[in-house]
């Protein structure tokens, strides 16, 4: 590993908006067991945390049984079409492309599933910028993975997680890690204010002067 400190992304919300994709799918789970669909409105507010907990803060009172059988009717409608209902954000590519070019080496950290997060990032042609893909899945926090990546010497203590949903922030905070927030994307000020990360950036440009590039 390069002895320079990792540059750790989130995907949803950060490097893509994934609204489409994510609604949709949620509402082909919900709907086929007899739930209350999500509106476009407040699809916002689900995009980032696990699967399993998105689920249970929409039906109180849920079984683990059933979660698994949401989270997998979620995935039949993922898997086919909507990974691909992504929209990269305007800069990213450019920005990954210039820290890509001055060595500063690259991560993912994801609460997707590793799979889906390895085809949307195909689908943009970005795969080749970061060094690894940790997905998540039931049952397993963005800190336990963020965790994991420092036991198996992928990243360092110096390393920084970049996202736009407090989950990100948090899990680098009880890690030791560096974090740096997001604002384009669908975290709240509000919310990434009371998670107090050491950075916000308004644009991806603004990434490379976390980077110390230009």
């Amino acid at each position: 590993m390069s002895s320079r400190p990792v540059h750790i992304f989130d995907l949803d919300g950060t490097l893509s908006d994934p609204s489409v994709g994510i609604g949709r799918s949620l509402n082909h789970a919900l709907l086929h067991f007899g739930h209350a669909p999500i509106a476009a409105k407040d699809v916002s507010q689900y995009i980032g945390p696990p699967l399993d907990q998105i689920f249970q803060s929409r039906i109180p009172g849920v079984s683990a049984a059933h979660v698994v059988e949401l989270v997998a009717k979620y995935r039949e409608r993922y898997a086919e079409v909507g990974f691909a209902e992504n929209v990269i954000y305007p800069g990213i590519a450019e920005a990954l492309y210039a820290l890509d070019a001055a060595e500063i080496p690259l991560g993912l950290c994801t609460s997707k599933r590793a799979d889906f997060a390895e085809s949307i990032l195909e689908l943009f042609g970005l795969r080749d910028y970061f060094r690894f893909v940790s997905g998540g899945d039931i049952g397993i926090r963005k800190a336990d993975q963020l965790a994991t990546l420092l036991q198996q010497g992928a990243i360092g203590v110096s390393s920084t997680m970049i996202g736009d949903r407090s989950i990100d922030i948090l899990a680098a905070r009880e890690n030791g890690l560096k974090s740096v927030a997001v604002l384009w994307g669908h975290g709240t000020r509000e919310e990434l204010d009371g998670a107090v990360p050491d950075a916000f950036v308004e644009s991806p440009h603004e990434l490379l002067a976390l980077a110390d590039i230009r």
